[in-house]
């Protein structure tokens, strides 16, 4: 059983063969897909997805921080409601993004902390989108961390003591298709920490792993970084799927 922590199948990307990516990713072994929203616009079709695989696809509710803007708050207040309406499985995707634009980031900030207090509020994992920010995501994780915050950093890419820290504040690292590249750094943390606290995922279409790179990312490729990451710590692929599935049923369930 795998499980993909992070994916936007709900996306265009996938217009043309989203049924057949689905049957794909089940014939891989993946048995459960969260899917983080982004903004309004994918609210709607995040749903729809969710309601067409109903035991497979999760949907989450956030605003992802690339796409914060001085109308923020507005879109946040409308988003508030669906927490009451529909069944949410986490909140995000959220976080802090200083790669693409460091002018928004009070902004950012400033949606990212009620993000938080939406994970206290309604009793939810939160997803954490952090890209040149990491130092300030898991900063404002540990000062609101009272005990009942948990989640994920999603795309983790850091250092050791990063994933120390992280796993102090009692949160998970997501794992994806950056474990694959051959400079991309993972392989050597991930030999330090082991399974524990590691979750899968592919955030998909973005990042497919290697054969894929530059090309579409999709959800059955979480078999590939299972494979990866069972060679990097020299384990079974069995004991890789085994793990980092009970792990990210801690984070969700």
């Amino acid at each position: 059983m795998l499980i993909d922590t992070h994916a936007h199948l709900f996306v265009s990307q996938f217009a043309s063969d989203r049924d057949l990516m689905v049957s794909r990713a089940k014939e891989a072994g993946v048995e459960k897909v969260f899917l983080p929203n982004i903004d309004e616009k994918s609210i709607d079709p995040m749903l729809k997805l969710s309601n067409s695989y109903p035991d497979w696809c999760f949907p989450t509710m956030g605003l992802h921080p690339c796409s914060v803007d001085e109308n923020f708050t507005a879109v946040l207040d409308r988003m508030e409601s669906f927490f009451e309406s529909t069944d949410m499985f986490a909140v995000g995707e959220t976080g802090i993004d200083l790669y693409w634009d460091d002018t928004t980031k009070d902004l950012q900030l400033a949606s990212f902390r009620r993000h938080i207090q939406w994970a206290k509020d309604f009793g939810l994992p939160i997803i954490i989108h952090s890209r040149n920010a990491l130092d300030i995501t898991i900063s404002e994780i540990s000062k609101a961390q009272d005990g009942s915050l948990k989640g994920v950093f999603h795309c983790f890419t850091g250092e050791l003591q990063d994933v120390e820290k992280i796993r102090d504040l009692g949160f998970a690292m997501g794992v994806g298709g950056v474990v694959t590249f051959r400079n991309g750094g993972l392989d050597k943390v991930l030999k330090r920490v082991g399974l524990e606290g590691m979750v899968l995922e592919t955030d998909s279409p973005y990042l497919a792993p290697v054969p894929y790179r530059g090309k579409r990312n999709e959800a059955g490729y979480v078999k590939i970084i299972a494979e990866k990451v069972s060679e990097i710590l020299e384990l079974s692929f069995e004991e890789v799927c085994r793990k980092t599935t009970e792990n990210a049923l801690t984070v969700f369930e």
